[in-house]
């Protein structure tokens, strides 16, 4: 193992299986300029390998866009339709890490997003959760924080929303848990 990974404690090389019902994909944009407006996407699924070697850990992770949620049923079906996400077009958000890496103690994850049918490349500043036993017996999980900002206007959505209404910045935080695959 190289000095990046061994400075996590309780380190483990293995392929990780997502689990949606732990892990969280929100994000947060302003409205009107005054006011934060949070959301989140229910369903999420992917794996995460996390290698012997830092560098040659990777990621893929796919969400669901229909299943977002902002705490308002009218407000999501705007936001499902073709104004911003047009699920109908655009089922899924897809992530690909391009590169895993360690600078000055912080871990970044660069890769590529996939969002209304447009791919950019976009960095993930990662807080290693740990490694841990999961609840039964033989099993274990890891956790990671990360968070990224992106520009709607980047991916084509919500084209025709001015940025005073909801601003073209939007911060996705991601918390997410995974089991060890056997």
């Amino acid at each position: 193992m190289t000095a990046s990974t061994t400075e996590i404690p309780g380190y483990i090389a293995g392929t990780w299986t997502i689990d949606s019902v732990h892990s969280d994909v929100d994000f947060v944009v302003r409205h009107l300029g005054v006011s934060k407006v949070r959301g989140r996407f229910a369903e999420v699924e992917g794996e995460i390998v996390t290698g012997a070697d830092l560098a040659d850990s990777k990621v893929t992770a796919t969400i669901k866009a229909d299943s977002i949620d902002t705490k308002n049923a009218d407000r999501d079906a705007h936001v499902k339709g073709a104004d911003f996400l047009d699920v109908e077009q655009f089922p899924t958000l897809k992530f690909v890490s391009t590169g895993v890496r360690a600078e000055d103690g912080e871990y970044f994850i660069d890769g590529e997003l996939t969002l209304h049918g447009v791919t950019k490349p976009v960095t993930l500043t990662a807080e290693v959760g740990g490694f841990a036993d999961g609840m039964a017996e033989g099993t274990k999980v890891f956790g990671i924080s990360a968070t990224t900002e992106i520009k709607r206007s980047d991916f084509g959505v919500g084209a025709t929303i001015p940025a005073a209404v909801v601003s073209d910045k939007v911060k996705i935080e991601l918390n997410i848990e995974a089991g060890l695959q056997a």
